[in-house]
């Protein structure tokens, strides 16, 4: 494979359908100089590769031989590929006429910038926000993640407000365009989050590393959302508890790591509480097994804390200095810009 400029990297896993719906007009809106399209595919047993053979043999195609998961799946295959940024986009994402453009002008003229994010909107409510990821992501003093436009479950109604640049915490793996340097220096995606908040571990790596995260809002992509597991799926609530353990554990420093861990313990104890009274009760075990596997696993926890730099987060001004539950819940703080961040 030559060296790319700029390499558009889908990961699939048995969606062909999305692949037939979205990858035409990927093809045709990421037609410029110097960009190439690569589908990697994660094992799918569906007729995935026949298609990708048979109606574009202009895409690059890796396959691999099994389902890695959303993290190391990537891993393996931007080991394959050869180019200065790679775009991370899902297979069920619509994007828009020189969507790639100005995010490939910020990254060029910012060398401290190592990853960004397009507007993500909904797929199926063009007009709103979309959950995974909408004008670039924050979190918490405690490590929970929300989005400018998008606090926990209230969506917001794209009318403009967000419309100017910033720096964020971190950017969906929806749609994220990443310098191939960074990526590589900081380890990449950790396998062991397999799907789930990889990306929010990752661009916590870049802050440490000195880097920025950037919003571009006049690049604009459309997210179906959902598409490997449904939102209320216990496996997808069980990934995002565990793998909020491994990052919190991973990038806070030695001051900071257990007053927090601690804390969200509790704080967790008392969601899955919360479920068993809604009687959620697999919703609830997946709280408490994540939590357990977190504890059982904290060798490997521990090693990757190892050799990593880590700021104090008052050093990191996109973290919200409060709890966004309590703000969301108590104070009814429910749009982004009434956190004042």
């Amino acid at each position: 494979m030559e060296t790319a400029k700029v390499a558009v990297v889908i990961l699939n896993w048995n969606g062909e359908h999305y692949l037939r719906q979205f990858l035409p007009n990927v093809l045709l809106c990421s037609d410029m100089d110097g960009v190439t399209v690569v589908v990697a595919d994660n094992g799918s047993t569906d007729g995935s590769v026949p298609l990708l053979r048979d109606r574009f043999p202009q895409v690059e195609l890796i396959e691999l031989p099994q389902n890695y998961g959303f993290a190391e799946g990537y891993n393996r295959a931007l080991a394959q590929v050869r180019a200065e940024y790679y775009v991370l986009l899902n297979s069920d994402v619509e994007v828009s006429p020189n969507w790639l453009g100005p995010m490939l002008d910020l990254m060029e003229a910012n060398p401290q910038v190592a990853a960004c994010a397009p507007k993500l909107r909904a797929y199926h409510s063009r007009q709103q926000f979309e959950y995974a990821g909408a004008a670039g992501g924050f979190i918490d003093r405690w490590g929970y993640p929300f989005c400018q436009g998008r606090i926990l479950s209230a969506i917001e109604t794209d009318e403009g407000q967000y419309d100017a640049p910033r720096d964020v915490f971190w950017a969906s793996g929806a749609a994220m365009f990443v310098r191939a340097s960074a990526y590589q220096q900081a380890g990449g995606l950790d396998a062991r989050f397999f799907a789930h908040m990889e990306e929010i571990d990752l661009c916590w790596r870049f802050h440490n590393m000195g880097l920025h995260v950037r919003y571009v809002p006049t690049s604009t992509v459309y997210h179906v959302g959902g598409g490997t597991l449904p939102t209320n799926s216990p496996r997808k609530l069980y990934l995002n508890y565990r793998n909020s353990l491994y990052m919190l554990h991973k990038n806070l420093n030695t001051m900071e790591l257990w007053p927090v861990l601690l804390l969200r313990m509790g704080l967790d104890l008392l969601s899955a509480a919360a479920y068993l009274l809604g009687r959620k009760r697999s919703s609830a075990s997946a709280v408490l097994r994540a939590h357990a596997d977190f504890w059982r696993t904290l060798g490997s926890s521990r090693r990757a804390r190892l050799g990593q730099t880590r700021l104090p987060r008052r050093r990191l001004p996109t973290i919200y200095r409060h709890s966004i539950v309590v703000s969301f819940f108590l104070l009814n703080k429910k749009i982004f810009s009434s956190l004042h961040i």
